[in-house]
């Protein structure tokens, strides 16, 4: 079996929920407990730190994996979905899974895998815990794929666990209300494991109060434990605890997570994982370039500017829409398409009523069509061009827009991904 033949088998033989949604969705522990212990339960052999939140998850494993790998640790990384290559689900110090261990995974464990009918995640994660097992790195940071509770990552005993914040997404599952979302979140919580949660208040924060003294997990609130004020360049961040910080991406919502992450960093050498000034400076500053993270406020023309980023939820369009509208503009054109599981009617409001639309949809079954996108914008006052692709979606802003004008692309990850 060569590397494009094993990656077929991957999306076509097994359930993938960025591709077909609810269906491949497969909550619950035994699978994935069984398939561990197929492979000798890997992630024992290294340590690791376990990421959720419902925004932030990404950027925010990605700068603890950067910062350890600039202090000297060998250092695995395990996120998803992927935008371009799946290896990028799967790095160590940076670089991704090799294709042949791909291939050599798959065609070992396959027989002893499909009795137990994976997922693609869960088969996904197993090969990225066998793969670090292999590198023998030092630690991982593992990112959440849907929840916490019930997520697959969450066989894992981490030396830290991380949860950004809480907003709407995946209630179908997760539940309807932000209590029931923070509760399952709330799962990754294990005894005498401290915890460190982004942002949180009222409610949602009681519930992780009361789920963490029930399981014994020392919580602490990143709001708490550390000040982060910026600077007069926009990429500029000063803590009291840790002096100025550069930050390596751009977005505002950045600086929430990096509170997370230097709270998370403040406990990390309490525990004796070294991570001096240096390297923490280091590796926020230089997040993309030490892990390969795309699609976050990613500016990929400039000129005319062309930006692109993943938010794709209430919370995170809210604060892409804001960026957006502190930029100078002459006429902004929003290159937007939706999955068919997100609720538009909360996410299409907060679109500026002044931009010009290229509605459009990814190239997954998930995909919202863009003709219906079109008409329910055109409902709340949005007015655009319906195109099938995002590559002529975008090809059309490009022609339409002038010396001056703001592009931007978004709405969903796989939108992004097809723009990359």
């Amino acid at each position: 079996m060569i590397y494009q033949e094993t990656i077929e088998y991957l999306y076509h033989q097994l359930p993938v929920f960025e591709r077909i949604g609810d269906s491949a969705y497969k909550a619950g522990l035994d699978r994935v407990m069984d398939m561990d212990r197929i492979l000798n339960h890997p992630h024992q052999n290294y340590k690791t730190i376990h990421v959720a939140g419902t925004n932030g998850k990404g950027s925010t494993s990605h700068m603890l994996a950067a910062v350890l790998q600039a202090a000297g640790y060998k250092t695995g990384l395990y996120t998803s979905p992927h935008l371009k290559d799946f290896r990028e689900r799967i790095r160590v110090n940076g670089e991704m899974i090799t294709e042949q261990y791909v291939v050599d995974f798959v065609e070992r464990y396959t027989s002893e895998f499909e009795s137990l009918h994976p997922s693609f995640f869960e088969l996904t994660m197993s090969m990225a815990f066998d793969y670090f097992a292999a590198q023998q790195v030092e630690i991982a940071v593992i990112e959440v794929g849907l929840g916490g509770r019930l997520d697959s990552t969450n066989i894992i005993t981490p030396i830290l666990s991380v949860i950004t914040n809480i907003s709407f997404d995946h209630q179908q599952f997760l539940g309807d209300t932000l209590e029931k979302i923070a509760a399952e979140k709330a799962g990754i919580m294990k005894p005498n494991v401290p915890v460190v949660i982004g942002e949180a208040d009222g409610s949602v924060k009681n519930i992780f109060i009361q789920h963490a003294s029930q399981v014994k997990s020392p919580l602490f609130f990143a709001q708490k434990m550390i000040q982060v004020s910026r600077g007069n360049d926009s990429d500029q961040f000063y803590t009291k605890e840790l002096g100025n910080i550069t930050m390596g991406l751009k977005g505002l919502y950045q600086e929430k997570n990096l509170a997370t992450v230097l709270s998370s960093i403040l406990l990390l050498n309490k525990q004796g994982i070294s991570l001096p000034l240096q390297a923490i400076q280091k590796g926020i500053e230089h997040v993309t370039g030490l892990t390969g993270l795309q699609g976050r406020w990613q500016i990929l023309q400039k000129n005319p500017l062309l930006i692109c980023d993943t938010g794709h939820n209430e919370a995170g369009i809210r604060y892409v829409m804001q960026q957006l509208s502190q930029l100078p503009c002459r006429q902004l054109h929003i290159v937007f398409g939706m999955v068919n599981d997100k609720d538009h009617r909360k996410i299409l409001p907060l679109l500026p009523q002044n931009a010009l639309y290229y509605f459009t949809q990814a190239a997954i079954p998930r995909a919202l069509p863009a003709d219906e996108l079109q008409q329910q914008a055109f409902l709340i006052g949005l007015k655009g061009t319906a195109f099938p692709s995002v590559q002529e979606a975008i090809q059309a802003a490009k022609s339409a827009a002038k010396e001056g004008d703001v592009i931007f692309v978004g709405g969903s990850s796989y939108v992004v991904a097809e723009a990359l």
